[in-house]
């Protein structure tokens, strides 16, 4: 088995949301691998040096660097880390995250460029970003979708739904957790017994405007913070929507976890979301930053039972593809073929 040292935030043990590596990387030590990690540390710019000496003092050990890249500040940490990788004869890997990574594309052409021509291989968990790179002559990005173990997701069909909405995500900007205050504002003025569960850590400052908003408005919502995964998997049984509120996006793994949970999935249809939800077949999409267009849709689902009931069991259907069982095959694949 190889040795793999992997690069990312691995932040889930300080309060942040779980990421790929956090995920990825246990998984792939189950399967025989021996693996490094860099970084956990807060500070941005000590993570960046931490990253930097871990690649320094594995280059004769890992047979592999992965790489996880996002499109917003983190961008520049995986493209630091790879020319240090390639000035040290190492085989790094790049898995594309970022839903914003298109447009780097056009901001900073030539950083991506050699990052991408220097990669032993590039990995792309959807088909949105392998279309995107596709178009700017990148041909050489596989696809290794994200997973779940779908065994801990119990899947419940819900043949009657009420308005009790559930999202979950990091608190940021991107992902616009003020468009679902919104929804909720709106479909209460219908159904007043509406109620909204958000869960996640607060990234930039949004969780704490959000809670003075909701304060200001009476809004039904809880405010849970970030929970274990068991937790919000147990509480998901207590609701009966999944909204999706972000201005960019490319494979959610939230959004995956909601559809093996039989949650219906109403989302914004921005990045890689089109690639996954098919609309009115395994979910239902809609516009960003329209929060009137998401209320009605929501209204449909609370009318057409049928429509819910169909959703859902396509959208299990569709998360199936993802379990881990599958998936790992194509790492495996990867790293011994």
């Amino acid at each position: 088995m190889k040795n793999i040292l992997y690069i990312g935030n691995k932040l889930a043990g300080k309060g942040r949301t779980a990421t790929t590596i956090d995920i990825l990387g246990p998984l792939l030590q189950e399967e025989g691998f021996k693996l490094r990690y860099a970084s956990s540390l807060h500070n941005v710019s000590a993570r960046l040096l931490h990253m930097m000496r871990i690649t320094f003092l594995s280059r004769n050990w890992a047979h592999f660097v992965l790489i996880d890249t996002y499109s917003t500040r983190n961008f520049w940490y995986a493209i630091t880390v790879a020319r240090l990788c390639k000035s040290l004869r190492m085989n790094y890997i790049p898995i594309l995250h970022g839903g914003n990574l298109p447009e780097r594309l056009i901001k900073n052409p030539k950083a991506l460029n050699i990052f991408i021509k220097n990669a032993h291989v590039v990995v792309s968990p959807s088909d949105y970003l392998i279309d995107a790179f596709a178009k700017a002559n990148f041909n050489h990005i596989i696809k290794i979708p994200n997973h779940i173990d779908l065994k801990k997701y119990p899947f419940k069909l819900r043949s009657e739904i009420q308005p009790r909405l559930l999202w979950v995500r990091s608190f940021a900007d991107i992902y616009n957790p003020e468009m679902a205050l919104d929804v909720l504002e709106l479909i209460s003025e219908k159904y007043p017994d509406s109620h909204l569960c958000m869960v996640g850590p607060d990234k930039d400052g949004s969780m704490k405007k959000c809670i003075s908003i909701a304060a200001q408005k009476n809004l039904s919502i809880e405010f849970t913070g970030l929970l274990d995964k068991e937790d919000w998997i147990s509480m998901s049984k207590n609701y009966d929507l999944f909204i999706n509120t972000s201005n960019f996006d490319n494979l959610p793994v939230s959004v995956i976890e909601a559809m093996a949970l039989g949650l219906p999935v109403i989302s914004t249809d921005v990045g890689g979301i089109p690639f996954l939800i098919k609309h009115g077949e395994n979910g239902i999409l809609t516009p960003p930053f329209k929060a009137v267009g998401m209320a009605d849709h929501i209204y449909e689902l609370l009318e057409n039972n049928e429509l819910v009931i169909r959703i859902a069991q396509n959208a299990k259907a569709t998360a199936e593809d993802f379990n881990w069982d599958k998936v790992k095959y194509l790492w495996l694949q990867l790293f011994e073929g």
